[in-house]
């Protein structure tokens, strides 16, 4: 039964691989026409938006393996839903680019308009992914527990990311660390989140 995900597996810590490392490509080494040292302080937004969005993209990929240890079964549905969440993390790049371009500027609402709206449809891709498995039965039986944990955790991330984006709007600062709070939420370990609820 395990082989039957292993394609899918594969296939999606390739582009999650090739994400993350596209991220690094948004720091440029400063023109030479300037003094070193003032060029690579003026990068400081490249240089966060490229470590938040490595720490997301990580977190996306340590969930995706979460997922992936508990569902055991493969179908055409699973497939295209896995494809919608790799559309997701392949986008990432884009908005951290985005972002790093215009935070501190008078343009910043709109970058993190369309950041943290990526993470606000990521989350909704995820429950697709998931709920699919559940709904199809294409989980290991004996997993039942941690599945249900799973189940809770993701039901709160489209609701606690459309928040994260909304308020973008009152402070783009709180936004990026309402958004930075959810990815440390979401690396923990489902059990844990979720204990007494």
């Amino acid at each position: 039964m395990q082989n039957e995900t292993a394609r899918i597996e594969a296939f999606s810590d390739g582009v999650y691989a090739i994400a993350i490392t596209l991220l690094i490509l948004e720091i440029k080494v400063p023109p030479a026409t300037q003094p070193l040292t003032r060029g690579l302080l003026a990068q400081w937004p490249s240089y966060f938006a490229f470590l938040v969005s490595f720490w997301f993209i990580g977190v996306m990929w340590v969930n995706h393996h979460r997922l992936f240890t508990h569902i055991r079964k493969a179908d055409n549905g699973l497939l295209f839903a896995n494809l919608l969440l790799l559309l997701g993390v392949t986008v990432v790049p884009w908005p951290t680019s985005l972002l790093a371009a215009h935070l501190g500027k008078p343009d910043q609402l709109a970058a993190a308009v369309v950041f943290n709206g990526t993470y606000f449809f990521l989350g909704i891709f995820f429950n697709i992914l998931w709920r699919y498995a559940v709904h199809k039965r294409l989980l290991d039986p004996a997993a039942q527990t941690s599945a249900s944990a799973i189940s809770k955790q993701y039901a709160v991330g489209p609701l606690l990311y459309l928040i994260c984006l909304g308020l973008s709007w009152i402070s783009v600062p709180a936004s990026l660390a309402m958004n930075v709070a959810l990815a440390v939420f979401f690396a923990l370990p489902p059990k844990k989140t979720m204990a007494g609820g």
